[in-house]
């Protein structure tokens, strides 16, 4: 295992070799990437995720926001999986024509996009209602979350 570094970690151990004195910006950058190396959301890269998401967590549902400037609702497939995934996929077409008098083309575009996120949503009921709304290129889906159940079968066990 030796030499081997985690994902999204630097490795601490490796000399620089630089003759250039560290810029200070470098060093807070270095500690909150130490700081925060091993929790599940530090291992996001917002610049390449291919559209933004928001979600925040209310007591009996999920509200979340997705931008999604210039996209159709024809061009979104949205989906909520029994294990509480939510995913988001947008797959559209985009065709330019030109053409002359004859009818030939002088000009043809076509442009493809698909982009996709998914995220886990612990608690959310695929059973549930599930709302979504596509509004100047703001995307909101509410999900409602899974009755909290009170387990009467719960046996108390005494601590000798």
């Amino acid at each position: 295992m030796a030499g081997l570094i985690p994902f999204n970690r630097k490795n601490r151990n490796i000399n620089n070799l630089s003759l250039t004195p560290k810029n200070p910006f470098n060093m807070i950058d270095d500690f909150f990437d130490e700081a925060f190396s091993d929790l599940p959301f530090a291992r996001r890269n917002l610049v390449n995720d291919p559209f933004k998401i928001d979600v925040r967590e209310q007591d009996d549902k999920y509200l979340i926001e997705a931008e999604l400037p210039g996209v159709e609702k024809d061009d979104i497939d949205l989906n909520l999986n029994e294990d509480g995934r939510l995913s988001i996929s947008v797959n559209r077409e985009e065709n330019v024509d030109e053409k002359n008098e004859d009818g030939n083309y002088i000009h043809r575009e076509r442009r493809y996009d698909s982009m996709q996120r998914s995220l886990y949503l612990a608690e959310a009921n695929p059973d549930g209602e599930v709302d979504a709304k596509l509004k100047d290129g703001l995307l909101k889906i509410t999900v409602e979350k899974k009755e909290q159940e009170q387990n009467d079968n719960v046996r108390k066990i005494d601590i000798q």
